[in-house]
């Protein structure tokens, strides 16, 4: 799909404000109603508009222990990678799990939990229980600098 600059600028203002009426945006963009639903809903269909979310405040809810955490795996088969990404899949703590180069680790997790007596469990009962895992490397964050989910659309 190609993209104009009212495109980008719906882009834009939804990555701001996902609950914005049809109308406030298409006066926002200077389109009127009608073809500013039909564009937003060919970005939806073209997948470029993947989801709508909330956004949470997790220390509002008890979740104030953020660990980025690297992960070794003893052989770097497909079916390896595949069990452990099955695995962390299923784990509700792990809010990002990328495969990276350039590390002496494979994967780095973004983990979010109550507290440190919890990550253990996490990491004790759950990861590194994952067939293939042969190394663990945490780090902790102690203050979010930049926090944002807005990818750069200029």
């Amino acid at each position: 799909m190609q993209i104009d600059r009212f495109d980008r600028h719906i882009l834009q203002v939804l990555q701001e404000d996902g609950r914005i009426s049809n109308q406030d945006l298409a006066d926002r963009i200077g389109l009127s109603p009608s073809p500013c639903l039909r564009r937003v809903r060919a970005l939806e269909q073209s997948g470029i508009i993947t989801a709508y979310r909330a956004a949470l405040d997790a220390k509002r809810l008890d979740l104030s222990l953020l660990a980025l955490v690297h992960i070794s795996m003893d052989r770097h088969t497909p079916e390896r990678f595949a069990n452990f990404e099955d695995r962390i899949k299923a784990l509700p703590e792990i809010l990002e799990c990328l495969l990276i180069t350039g590390q002496d680790a494979d994967y780095q997790l973004k983990v979010i939990v109550r507290d440190m007596d919890a990550y253990q469990a996490l990491l004790l009962n759950k990861i590194t229980r994952i067939e293939g895992v042969s190394g663990v490397h945490s780090s902790f964050v102690m203050r979010r600098v930049v926090d944002n989910t807005a990818l750069p659309l200029e």
